[in-house]
C-alpha cells in the first residue's frame, strides 16, 4: 500500500515513514497541509496519516479538503495527548481511525492492519462492481458450454488443476477465449475470493513492462517519480495471469523464473528481496518449443510454466459449437440493440457454417453483433454479414475453373456436394459431420457415397 503523511514535525514524520517502509509499504512524506494536497493531486496513495496539529493550518480543515477530492479515501489522523477530543470530531467528520501522540510501534501496527483491512474490503467492492458492469456490458461468454468432445477435455483438465497451486499455461490460436477460461480458473481455484491480476506481455517496452510486473523505486529510470508497486504485489495472494507470454522480453523471462521458482523477486532499481504469493497462469498463441529451439525462450522457464498445459482448439474445430455459439452472441445483441429479429436464415446459417473464422470467437462475436445492427429485415440474411463471409468459397470449381460459392449459378446438387465435402473435410468423424449437416449417419453415409467419398 502506499500512504501519504502529512505532519510539520520532521522527526516524528520520518520516523513514521521509516515504520511503514519497515512493514513492506511505501511512504510519501509533506511537511504541510498544502504540499500534502499538491502531492495526492500528483499521485495515487491508498492512505493517509494526517496530523491535526499543522502550526497555522487547521488538521480539520485538511481533512475535509481530502475527502472533498476523494471521499473514499481512508485517512487516519494523529493527535497529541489532551486532545482525544478533537480526534472523535475529525472521526465524524470522516477519518477512519486515529493514533495517540506519541503511540509505539505495536499501536501503529494494530492501525495498519485496520487499514489493510479496510483497503481489501475496498478491493473487493471495486472488484464485485468491475465484475457486475462487464456482465452488463459485455455477453456472458458460452466458450465454456461446449457440446465438444475435445474442449470438454480441455475444461476437465483446466478445472481439476484449478484447486493447485501448480502453475498452467494456455496455448491456443488468437480468439479461442484463452482469458476466459484463464478467470474460470481462477473462479473455480482456492483462490476465487482474492485478485485477478492481468498482464499483456506484448504491450509495452521492455523497461515498462519489467516495472508494470515487478515495481520500481523513485529515479530508477527517467519519469520514475516516486515509488511504484508492480501486479505481482497487486495480485498477491491471487492469481497472476501473463497474456501472451510467448512474447516476454528475454531479459525479463530469468526474473520470472525466479519468481516462480524462489517466490521471489525485487523492484527495478531495488536490492531489496520480496516475497510473492501469488499463482501464474501464462497463455500464449505462439509456438513456444519454436521458440525455445530459436533461443527467443528459454528452456527452462517454459517447463516451470508447463507444469499443466491445455490447448484451446480453434472454432472451426468445434462446428457442434459454431451455430450455438452465433445464435448466444445473436439473442445478447438483439437485446442489447433493442431489436425483435427472428433469427438466422437458411443462406446466413450456411455462410457461417461455411466460413472457417480464423479469428474464432472474437470474430464470431463481432459479425454477429454487425449483422444485427444491420439487419434490413426480422432476420439475419446473407447480405447483413461482413464480406468476407459472403464472399466465402464453400469448396468445389464452376464449369470454367473459378471456386464455387453460396449464390454461384449452379445446381443445388452441386452446391450440396461441395457443402458435403467441406463439412467432412473439417470434422474429425461421420457423427460430427451429421451433426452439424442435421442428418442422420445412414443418410450421410449414402451421399457420401453418391460422390465418390467411400
Amino acid at each position: 500500500m502506499d500512504f501519504l503523511v502529512i505532519d510539520d514535525d520532521k522527526t516524528f514524520r520520518d520516523a513514521t515513514c521509516l515504520l511503514i517502509d519497515g512493514a513492506g509499504h511505501y511512504a510519501e512524506a509533506a511537511c504541510s497541509g498544502a504540499l500534502g494536497l499538491t502531492e495526492l493531486e500528483k499521485g495515487k496513495f491508498d492512505s493517509v496519516l494526517l496530523d491535526l496539529n499543522l502550526g497555522p493550518e487547521s488538521g480539520l480543515d485538511i481533512l475535509g479538503q481530502i475527502l472533498k477530492r476523494q471521499p473514499n479515501l481512508p485517512v487516519i489522523i494523529f493527535t497529541a495527548q489532551g486532545s482525544v477530543k478533537n480526534a472523535v470530531e475529525a472521526m465524524r467528520r470522516g477519518a477512519v481511525d486515529f493514533l495517540e501522540k506519541p503511540f509505539n510501534r505495536e499501536q501503529f501496527h494494530l492501525v495498519l492492519a485496520r487499514v489493510q483491512r479496510f483497503h481489501q474490503l475496498k478491493q473487493n467492492i471495486e472488484r464485485l462492481e468491475w465484475e457486475v458492469k462487464d456482465s452488463n456490458a459485455q455477453s456472458p461468454e458460452p466458450l465454456l458450454d461446449s457440446s465438444t468432445p475435445l474442449m470438454k477435455e480441455v475444461m476437465d483438465t483446466l478445472l481439476r488443476a484449478a484447486k493447485s497451486p501448480a502453475s498452467i499455461l494456455i496455448l491456443g490460436e488468437s480468439g479461442t477465449g484463452k482469458s476466459v477460461v484463464a478467470r474460470a480458473v481462477h473462479q473455480q481455484s482456492h483462490l476465487a475470493d482474492r485478485p485477478f491480476i492481468t498482464v499483456s506481455c506484448p504491450s509495452l517496452s521492455k523497461e515498462l513492462l519489467e516495472s508494470e510486473l515487478f515495481g520500481h523505486v523513485k529515479g530508477a529510470f527517467t519519469g520514475a517519480l516516486r515509488d511504484h508497486w508492480g501486479k505481482v504485489k497487486a495480485a498477491a495472494g491471487g492469481t497472476l495471469f501473463l497474456d501472451e507470454i510467448g512474447a516476454l522480453p528475454m531479459e525479463i523471462q530469468p526474473k520470472l523464473l525466479r519468481l516462480l521458482q524462489e517466490r521471489e523477486y525485487e523492484r527495478v532499481g531495488e536490492n531489496v528481496t520480496r516475497q510473492a504469493e501469488v499463482r501464474i497462469i501464462a497463455a500464449t498463441s505462439q509456438d513456444v518449443k519454436k521458440r525455445v529451439a530459436e533461443g527467443a525462450f528459454r528452456e527452462d522457464l517454459y517447463f516451470r510454466l508447463n507444469v499443466i498445459t491445455a490447448e484451446m482448439p480453434p472454432l472451426r474445430q468445434r462446428p457442434g459449437d459454431l451455430i450455438r455459439f452465433a445464435e448466444h452472441y445473436f439473442k445478447h445483441f438483439a437485446a442489447l440493440c433493442g431489436r425483435r429479429l427472428g433469427g438466422f436464415s437458411e443462406a446466413a446459417l450456411a455462410a457461417i457454417r461455411a466460413y472457417s473464422w480464423p479469428g474464432n470467437l472474437r470474430e464470431l462475436r463481432n459479425a454477429i453483433e454487425r449483422a444485427v445492427i444491420m439487419a434490413k429485415s426480422d432476420k439475419i440474411n446473407l447480405e447483413d454479414l461482413p464480406a468476407e463471409l459472403r464472399g466465402q468459397a464453400v469448396s468445389g470449381a464452376k464449369g470454367n475453373g473459378a471456386p464455387l460459392e453460396v449464390g454461384s449459378l449452379v445446381s443445388m446438387e452441386k452446391l450440396e456436394e461441395a457443402h458435403l465435402r467441406k463439412v467432412l473435410e473439417r470434422t474429425s468423424n461421420l457423427a460430427e459431420a451429421a451433426e452439424v449437416l442435421g442428418i442422420d449417419q445412414a443418410t450421410l453415409y449414402r451421399k457420401r457415397k453418391k460422390i465418390g467419398l467411400e
